[in-house]
């Protein structure tokens, strides 16, 4: 199989593709390969990212509320912040423009990432922003992670974190992203003397346990990985494509491979108190572990339409969103999801929870706003 990710033309990234398609691969488990490589004078991973006038309404993909103010990253590099998590202003000088997917926070210091294998740092809560990494498509590499995107980043604290994309594809910092070193998932790649993810069966029912012949797609073992999160007791998990799944107990030390028990891909995953987690994506798929997946249980949906984005309350409640304009809503852990739908029905991608009352900031195909559920 031909693994060159090669990024389409931005004018056909409609938000609902970047979201089935770039934040988890669609259910074929192929990424687009509409564009060639870069013609342009100018390597957008490396260019400043343009001004725009109406920056607040253009796609937006990831949010996150640091210290001091919020943060929402989405096409072209274009990064955002507001104080009062309400109005908006675009940061000038952003060292990249290709699109951002996922932004993570520890305290004021922040990480964003994106295309081309780009990673991005701020140390003053988003107001200026420096270039750790980038790795656009290169016509003469045979690397498997040539040019493809990441998808999604969590800092475990200020030094040591994961940045995760399409292709297995694994990066550690310890230095908090000066450095970023892979790490081999599945045999994708040789790690040298780095960590190596564990094809172990899981513990408890070995039904749960995947094989690399098992996450193949069309002969491949390296699922795109789409979310990672940190649950209670400091374990980790990540969903994958085609029901492949992660999970560590000891900091991202050693991994163990899972299978959920739906056999397509997961766009995003909540952690909870313990070793509590909730992924849900594609068809309005939700799964919900209190054991870090050793046990699974479906959580109905009412849904046919793929979820994207989500947040949790402390309680076990969450809110998750989607195509659409889906919007779900559980107070507490053992409360069904109540559906609801945003006037605007555009494709929801992220959303951060404002207020106990449920007043949210909602982030997507059509930019930012806040909305209070009825």
């Amino acid at each position: 199989m031909n693994h060159e990710f090669r990024k389409p033309p931005l004018g056909m990234a409609t938000a609902l593709a970047l979201a089935t398609v770039l934040l988890a691969g669609l259910a074929s488990g192929q990424l687009p390969s509409a564009a060639a490589t870069i013609t342009d004078a100018v390597d957008p991973s490396v260019a400043t990212a343009e001004m725009m006038p109406r920056a607040q309404h253009s796609m937006i993909l990831d949010l996150v509320d640091g210290a001091e103010r919020a943060v929402a990253v989405g096409e072209r590099g274009q990064i955002l912040v507001s104080e009062s998590r309400k109005d908006w202003r675009q940061i000038e000088n952003v060292p990249t423009r290709s699109t951002l997917t996922a932004v993570t926070a520890v305290g004021n210091q922040l990480w964003a990432v994106g295309h081309d294998g780009v990673i991005l740092h701020s140390s003053d809560g988003g107001l200026a922003w420096q270039r750790q990494r980038a790795m656009p498509y290169d016509p003469e590499s045979t690397d498997l992670h040539n040019g493809v995107p990441l998808l999604d980043v969590l800092m475990l604290d200020a030094s040591n974190g994961f940045a995760i994309g399409a292709y297995a594809l694994m990066l550690r910092t310890s230095d908090g992203g000066a450095t970023w070193t892979q790490v081999a998932v599945g045999g994708s790649a040789d790690s040298g003397d780095e960590e190596i993810i564990d094809d172990a069966e899981a513990e408890g029912d070995d039904t749960w346990s995947m094989s690399a012949d098992d996450t193949a797609i069309e002969g491949e073992s390296d699922p795109h990985l789409n979310a990672i999160a940190r649950t209670g007791d400091g374990s980790l998990f990540i969903v994958a494509e085609r029901g492949a799944a992660f999970r560590s107990t000891d900091g991202g030390t050693t991994w163990q491979r899972l299978s959920l028990p739906y056999d397509g891909s997961m766009f995003g995953v909540i952690g909870f108190e313990a070793r509590h987690v909730l992924a849900f994506g594609l068809r309005g798929n939700v799964f919900e572990s209190l054991d870090l997946g050793d046990n699974w249980s479906r959580v109905e949906s009412g849904e046919t339409l793929s979820l994207m984005g989500g947040a949790g309350f402390a309680n076990g409640g969450a809110v998750l969103v989607g195509a659409n304009g889906i919007v779900l809503t559980r107070a507490q852990g053992n409360d069904a999801l109540v559906q609801h739908t945003h006037p605007d029905v555009a494709v929801l991608s992220s959303v951060l929870i404002l207020t106990p009352n449920g007043e949210l900031m909602l982030a997507g195909e059509n930019g930012l706003g806040n909305w209070t559920p009825n």
